[in-house]
């Protein structure tokens, strides 16, 4: 139990129970529950209770330790061994008052200054429990009595600051002592008010950094206290002269304040915190808690190369493209200023370059230009023991140019730290082709380097939580990783940050949410179909994967909002073209989606004389993900025994897709829109009638050919393409199409030295030039062709968190061996097969209450309870 504490977070404990215990079974389940105020230590209740499933309820503000008994119509289990949780403090008991630090005047967004916060008081005795509550705008690190407090990074995390903002709990009841004692905060600008995104907006979600933080303690004979913020702290400029999370971290040692968190320290000269109210301020109903696990310090990585292209100037190169930061412990003599440029990529004279992430003076709002950012600098005291190490930004990099420093660094000198947030591995692959290998672990790196509290699209010029990339992936992320609670968060931001009307964000959160108005341009280009679905597809992808129906209950409201509103786009608006061609629009129009703005099939490889893709009749797209999430939302508001609405949108749905097959497909059953990303999706979401299927998988192949065996799919249908290729009878097309090594294509990425997933197909072209994010894992996507079609395992739509699933695996390309494990919510999946001659051999595992259909290339299937199983056919 403590292992589903720490994944899932309480309020999913009982629920996930069901997971061990098989589908038909009936089932009760006995809780031997002792809860104990915490603050008085008086327990409340102390008692065995047999209820039916899912169990009971916990009052708030208690400690709970519990055990757990299962009967079902096969048994009764042992009880198990006893878990132990304790729910923080409700938005309403908060007795701390919010404080700003002193700031006569604020520099310009990106070259902010940090600020230290501290406060003194007396503990008369030890504690014996001691619990720390905080939060801010801003990211903070609390200190107690001088010491670092948790292990938690960018706290207290990315959300939507104005409806959500969360809460850290830390036991501190070890940094404590009888007598003086210090709480002490650094706080820096962070998502809140640092810069963010492309056009790098400041101010996202308020103009002021503030600290709220809250300290519980509890002697051994029930004497408690609380201390909080509030106007007797006291603050100061920190040593950290700028913090930003897009531009860097700037840090002078010679102005550090030597134990400034701890009991002694001359705090006179400081001044005094401001205690703000009203406003944003008086909304504690928006402090809450995360359901995905923090951000931290994953893993170091030592340099494989250190170099010198010139004078001043060495670049360290670690072999891979993370996030992070770099750790550097060679920093000179007092007074030296090295400078930190964090790049993705290689200029031709060995030096980094940034050239790819740089935004254009007419692409920015403005009118200037952007830089890359990504710059730390830091100025040397000079003392033994100094470490540079910027918590309050992180990087998108693989290489790092260091200037000014004075000696030569070693490999011991410099290590990049990787930073993410902290998830359970869950999937894994291999193959017999190095080059799949290497493919994989491209891709969850990709995924590692942007899954920093939220779903990102890069690490580096944007780290946007663009919808469009995460309902692409995270199905792949779902095989690979534990991603229920972090999925739950970013639509918990996505509902948040959605307009009034329904209309969905392009991004979550969204820091230009203080900034929308009708008139924006930028307003207008939100809303765009593929994206704006992930309202939906998410919320299913999240069910399917953990068989979490509450998923579906609370996103639903977010959900038919989404629905709606594209509705009412289809209805209402026409595009320019068709309205010129035809003044009186057909009768199926209403549901045809064709107006407004859409990302349509983003970043295809370029096509000669192509229009671009902002002048494109994006109906063909938009039209088909409206039918696909009325579906998708049918079937969920049937999950939910919502039947009315199940009828009501499927009905919807039914129309859309005549609308869509009335408009897009000739009389003689071709695609008016003749392209491989039109015929993936016609095949993949069920647009084209059963008997025109073969037609149209012939068609799709036809194209492939026709671009010489090349891919020419862009974000939206690349990680469909495999897929179908292998389910329409062209296995052999999609295993050449995986192979190809010259560009457009996966090898080709590896061939030029990615180490992660590519924005474009062509991020470094044949001259060695970089182009757009080199850390993008939409495209990467493809990887679930490795775990579903390769080795075989997959998921059934109609039994989610693979109650009953399928391993049929799809040998090709050469390949002779591949093997996939998978931990489900019952436990771990595997499969292994090898060719050995002219027999295939599989073995497979199938976990406790579950079942799987095992197929063989023979055709052969069979039934395979729990257990492990082997298969043998002949290859033919």
């Amino acid at each position: 139990m403590e292992h589903l504490d720490e994944a899932f977070g309480i309020e999913a404990i009982a629920p996930r129970l069901s997971w061990w215990l098989p589908a038909d079974a009936t089932r009760q389940v006995a809780y031997r529950i002792k809860t104990e105020d915490w603050d008085s230590g008086r327990v409340e209740s102390d008692r065995n209770v047999l209820v039916p499933y899912p169990g009971p309820e916990v009052d708030p503000g208690q400690r709970v330790v519990w055990q757990v008994k299962v009967w079902t119509d096969l048994g009764e289990s042992d009880w198990s061994e006893p878990s132990s949780w304790e729910s923080a403090i409700r938005p309403q008991d908060w007795r701390a008052a919010w404080i700003e630090p002193a700031e006569n005047e604020v520099p310009a967004a990106g070259r902010r200054p940090a600020h230290l916060l501290r406060h003194s008081f007396e503990l008369t005795e030890l504690p014996a429990r001691a619990r720390l509550y905080a939060t801010a705008h801003g990211d903070y690190e609390m200190f107690v009595n001088g010491v670092r407090v948790g292990d938690q990074e960018l706290t207290p995390g990315f959300t939507s600051y104005l409806s959500r903002l969360q809460v850290q709990t830390y036991d501190v009841t070890s940094l404590l002592r009888a007598g003086v004692n210090v709480l002490g905060a650094v706080l820096s600008d962070g998502r809140f008010r640092g810069c963010n995104g492309t056009q790098r907006i400041p101010d996202g979600f308020g103009t002021r950094t503030a600290l709220l933080a809250e300290l519980h303690t509890r002697s051994a004979d029930g004497y408690a206290q609380v201390i909080g913020t509030g106007p007797q702290w006291r603050s100061s400029v920190a040593e950290i002269t700028a913090a930003d999370p897009m531009e860097g971290q700037h840090v002078d040692f010679t102005r550090a304040l030597s134990r400034w968190s701890r009991p002694g320290f001359d705090d006179s000269a400081w001044e005094k915190v401001t205690v703000p109210t009203g406003g944003l301020y008086a909304l504690r109903d928006r402090l809450t808690t995360s359901p995905a696990p923090p951000v931290r310090r994953v893993e170091s990585l030592t340099p494989v190369s250190i170099t010198s292209p010139r004078f001043g100037v060495q670049v360290v190169d670690f072999g891979q493209n993370i996030n992070g930061w770099v750790r550097l412990s060679d920093l000179g003599p007092r007074g030296t200023e090295l400078t930190l440029v964090h790049a993705e990529a290689l200029a031709a004279d060995g030096d980094v370059t940034t050239d790819h992430l740089d935004l254009p003076a007419e692409n920015h709002d403005h009118g200037i230009a952007l830089k890359a950012g990504q710059r730390d600098r830091v100025v040397s005291s000079g003392r033994s023991g100094e470490v540079f190490e910027p918590r309050h930004t992180t990087h998108g990099f693989q290489f790092v140019r260091v200037e000014g420093h004075p000696g030569d660094i070693g490999a011991d000198d410099i290590e990049a730290v990787v930073v993410h947030t902290d998830l359970r591995r869950t999937g894994w692959f291999r193959c017999s082709d190095e080059r799949l290998n290497r493919l994989h672990e491209a891709a969850v790196w990709s995924f590692r380097g942007n899954a920093c509290d939220i779903p990102t699209d890069c690490p580096t010029r944007e780290r946007d939580g663009w919808t469009g990339d995460w309902q692409l992936f995270a199905p792949t992320a779902a095989f690979l990783y534990d991603v229920a609670g972090f999925s739950t968060k970013w639509l918990r931001d996505l509902a948040a940050d959605q307009w009034p009307d329904g209309k969905t964000a392009n991004i979550a959160p969204d820091h230009a949410i203080r900034r929308r108005t009708p008139e924006h341009r930028r307003a207008l280009l939100h809303g765009s179909a593929g994206w704006g679905d992930a309202a939906v597809i998410v919320p299913w992808e999240t069910y399917l994967a953990y068989d979490d129906v509450q998923i579906l209950a609370d996103q639903y409201d977010s959900m038919t909002r989404w629905v709606d509103w594209a509705a009412e786009q289809a209805r209402t608006g026409r595009h320019a073209d068709r309205a010129a061609a035809r003044p009186e629009p057909a009768a199926h129009e209403e549901f045809l989606w064709d107006s407004g703005f859409h990302w349509g099939e983003w970043l295809e490889p370029e096509q000669p004389g192509a229009t671009p893709f902002y002048l494109q009749d994006h109906g063909p797209v938009a039209t088909a993900y409206l039918h696909r999430s009325a579906r998708l939302l049918s079937r969920i508001a049937a999950v939910l025994g919502r039947l009315h609405d199940a009828a009501s949108y499927g009905r919807f749905a039914d129309r859309v897709l005549l609308a869509w097959r009335t408009e897009f497909i000739r009389p003689d059953g071709s695609l008016t829109l003749d392209t491989q990303a039109n015929h993936v999706r016609a095949l993949a979401f069920g647009l084209v009638p059963e008997e025109l299927r073969p037609r149209t998988a012939e068609r799709l192949a036809a194209l492939v050919h026709e671009a010489d065996t090349h891919l020419s799919t862009g974000f939206l249908a690349t990680p469909s393409l495999l897929p179908v290729l292998a389910e329409t009878g062209h296995l052999d097309i999609a295993y050449d199409l995986l192979f190809q090594d010259t560009s457009p294509s996966w090898m080709a990425m590896l061939e030029r030295g990615a180490t992660t997933v590519w924005e474009e197909w062509d991020g470094i072209d044949a001259d060695g030039v970089a182009h757009g994010s080199l850390n993008h894992y939409s495209k990467g996507a493809v990887i679930s062709f490795l775990h579903r079609h390769v080795a075989g395992i997959r998921l059934r739509e109609n039994s989610p968190g693979y109650r009953n699933f399928d391993i049929h695996p799809r040998p090709g390309g050469g390949l002779t061996w591949a093997e996939a494990q998978f931990d489900s919510v019952h436990g771990r999946i595997a499969a292994h097969w090898r060719i050995d001659a002219d027999r295939f051999l599989l073995t497979v595992a199938v976990p406790p209450g579950t079942s799987a259909t095992v197929t063989l290339p023979s055709g052969e299937s069979a039934e395979a309870g729990p257990g492990q199983h082997h298969y043998i056919c002949d290859m033919g």
